[in-house]
């Protein structure tokens, strides 16, 4: 998996009337903690302020140059308070850095036995402090599941996680380059986009005709390392059925590795493809199992030049350090309400799908177009398992980008149809779709396995700003 690296930056903040050996203490383990992990970090040296920690405005003023001098380098920032802390010198070594990072304040909790003038910590009391001059520097933070908890807690773990996925994300998405191949399908106006509104937010579109990708193709010598070793990659990445001639494979396979060689010349991290009618009518593939296999090593790619999908399903990968799916919100499953079909032909990336794959032609467009043109669909039922959804819009008219996520759960529920199919329980079912609808949101839908809501609502409402229904039942 092709995922950002994160490096944190931490200030531990003092007040000095409080054990010095409290603040000290929770210095080793915060190291300890972050090097278990293998995080990277950066921390002003103990020797540059009088208790290693930083009080007031004079170890500040250190501070934020030291950070200064490292700010590119930096993804997020940990405040910690072993102690009650000094608000001046957290809000004001701040000041120095990058004020859309993220920030997560950590406060550590104090023993019921250990409250004397020597062992106490009041930093319950002090986070509120903190957190308050934060507030009033319009400065955004994120909050641990406890108000208080220790930093070699489980609760700490957890939050550091979550932490981290909410840096990654919006480090990813703030840099994000998105390649749009070919245009969108002229019946699927549903697709447009903004590029200017994408760009205001540092996502840039590297668009391309679908031409020159078929003209890489076309030219790729049959017996390269390149095309060999995309053909060994496929033959291991699903059953292919034995009717499939071996020239629709290395059509595939040269296929891929043009659109492979594009993203890497280009620094693109995600991508969305015309996949149909022009690449089954003047190439002679279909996409699926190209955007699969991309998206299975952390590159996701989205169906009929959804661009705003790329970015969601890239956004699901951030958060969960896992490949995400593409799917429509396609079928009523009978009568029950809180259950539906989303399906795709499919480009659902193998650790997405969790069972094994089949690996032969579109059936919709194979019966139109003819099956010797649209070998490449990914096939198979998505294996059960708990889920994270996600989308966002351009919306042109209001001048926004505005999203929705939510959980929900892939069923064990078998359903007759083709292609790549996932039985999805999602509670309040009916509302979301009523808010899909009322708000003009597309039919397409980004998921990925494991639940990271809180993670992107983090990311996408308060550190990027954009409109965020986060749907709960």
């Amino acid at each position: 998996m092709i995922i950002p690296e994160i490096t944190v930056g931490i200030i531990v903040g003092t007040r000095g009337f409080f054990n010095p050996e409290l603040s000290r203490s929770d210095k080793e383990k915060i190291v300890k903690v972050m090097e278990a992990k293998d995080v990277s970090f950066l921390m002003p040296p103990a020797e540059m302020t009088p208790t290693g920690c930083i009080e007031g405005h004079e170890d500040a003023v250190k501070a934020g140059a030291w950070f200064r001098e490292r700010r590119d380098k930096l993804d997020g920032m940990l405040v910690m308070l072993p102690n009650f802390g000094d608000e001046i010198g957290v809000v004001e070594t701040l000041k120095y850095i990058d004020k859309s990072l993220p920030i997560m304040v950590q406060a550590s909790e104090d023993e019921v036995n250990k409250v004397s003038v020597t062992e106490r910590r009041d930093s319950f009391c002090g986070k509120i402090s903190v957190c308050n001059n934060l507030y009033q520097r319009g400065i955004s933070f994120t909050d641990t599941i406890l108000h208080t908890e220790n930093p070699d807690s489980p609760e700490f773990e957890k939050d550091l996680e979550r932490f981290l996925g909410i840096c990654r994300v919006t480090k990813g998405l703030k840099n994000a380059r998105i390649a749009a191949f070919g245009a969108r399908p002229m019946a699927f106006r549903t697709v447009r986009f903004s590029e200017k509104l994408l760009d205001a937010s540092g996502i840039t579109v590297i668009p391309v005709d679908l031409s020159e990708i078929f003209a890489t193709a076309e030219a790729m010598d049959a017996q390269s390392s390149g095309v060999k070793e995309k053909l060994s990659t496929i033959s291991a990445y699903g059953t292919i059925p034995d009717r499939i001639p071996s020239e629709h494979v290395l059509r595939q396979a040269r296929f891929s590795v043009a659109i492979d060689q594009f993203m890497n010349m280009h620094d693109c991290q995600a991508s969305a493809i015309q996949c149909w009618e022009s690449l089954e009518l003047n190439y002679g593939c279909a996409s699926c199992l190209s955007m699969s296999m991309m998206g299975e090593v952390g590159k996701p790619s989205a169906c009929e030049m959804d661009i705003a999908g790329a970015v969601s399903m890239y956004a699901l990968t951030l958060a969960a350090k896992s490949p995400s799916g593409f799917l429509d919100w396609n079928n009523n499953f009978g009568r029950e309400p809180d259950i539906c079909v989303c399906t795709h032909c499919s480009n659902y990336p193998k650790t997405f799908m969790g069972s094994e794959l089949e690996i032969s032609e579109l059936d919709i467009l194979g019966a139109t177009l003819g099956k010797e043109r649209c070998f490449g669909a990914v096939k198979g039922q998505v294996a059960a398992g708990p889920m994270t959804y996600f989308r966002i819009s351009t919306d042109d008219s209001a001048g926004r980008i505005k999203s929705y996520l939510g959980e929900g759960e892939i069923l064990d529920r078998d359903f007759p149809m083709d292609g790549g199919i996932a039985v999805v329980q999602v509670p309040e079912l009916r509302k979301l779709l009523g808010h899909i609808c009322t708000e003009g949101f597309e039919h397409h839908v980004a998921m990925v396995r494991g639940q990271v809501a809180s993670v992107l609502d983090e990311a996408i409402g308060k550190y990027l700003g954009w409109d965020l229904y986060h749907h709960e039942a």
